[in-house]
């Protein structure tokens, strides 16, 4: 097992990528925390995993609130007795173009897509560096990458998270933890539901492979990251996206 042992928060877990990541990660042997603000979601995920014979806490978090970020790392060292990999998964849209956007919807991406990634990733970082180990993983997208057409906050945001990603990188590298960032293609999940049939179409015929990705496309590259297989891989940015842009 390639994370046996291994005590992983994962934000944004109740569903799509998320929620591919927390079991993918109890397959491999993790204890798994389940972060999400929607407690039905979170409570599904838990058993699933239990039923399938892995270890998982539910934890209801509001990742913008630093006070229940600290409440879920302290009750993650509480149930687990420790903490080693980070996935900042949690992310909002909240999609107008930049001539209709309003404040309300610019302040709301920005909060749970970049300072909620600052609250869990420094909190995360402090008992990572106690200890002299860890992964930091970030939520990046090809739309920070590439930009996206009525998602300037959405794209301000996931270019926001590279530069973390790199910063961090640099930081805590002298602590025993490695950071990077996954940048997802067009995925098929619940946010990418929202996105008219026309435009998805679009994006099919615009990769080289045809295709959409799916949740456990992202799962697949987060759990590589994760592992001591990439003991030597940080501070990158791992484009999964179907050759999209080329």
């Amino acid at each position: 097992m390639r994370l046996k042992d291994k005590v992983a928060i994962i934000t944004g877990a109740g569903r799509g990528i998320g929620e591919f990541t927390a079991k993918r990660f109890a397959q491999e042997g993790a204890k798994v925390v389940v972060a999400d603000l929607n407690e039905a979601d979170v409570n599904k995920v838990v058993e699933e995993i239990k039923a399938d014979g892995g270890q998982a806490l539910g934890v209801i978090v509001n990742v913008t609130d630093r006070e229940q970020v600290d409440k879920m790392i302290a009750d993650t060292l509480e149930h687990f007795g420790g903490l080693d990999i980070l996935v900042n998964n949690a992310g909002i849209t909240a999609d107008n173009t930049l001539l209709k956007m309003t404040q309300e919807e610019w302040d709301r991406v920005i909060n749970v897509n970049l300072t909620g990634v600052f609250h869990c990733g420094q909190a995360a970082a402090k008992v990572m560096a106690e200890k002299g180990s860890g992964v930091i993983l970030n939520a990046s997208s090809v739309v920070g990458l590439y930009g996206n057409f009525g998602q300037t906050n959405y794209a301000a945001t996931k270019w926001g998270v590279i530069g973390m990603t790199k910063t961090w990188a640099k930081e805590l590298g002298k602590k025993g933890i490695r950071v990077n960032a996954v940048a997802p293609g067009f995925i098929v999940t619940p946010m990418t539901a929202k996105m008219p049939e026309k435009v998805l179409d679009m994006m099919k015929e615009k990769s080289p492979l045809r295709t959409l990705g799916y949740p456990e496309d992202i799962a697949n590259a987060y759990l590589y990251l994760a592992s001591d297989e990439a003991r030597f891989v940080t501070g990158t940015v791992l484009s999964v996206d179907g050759g999209v842009v080329l």
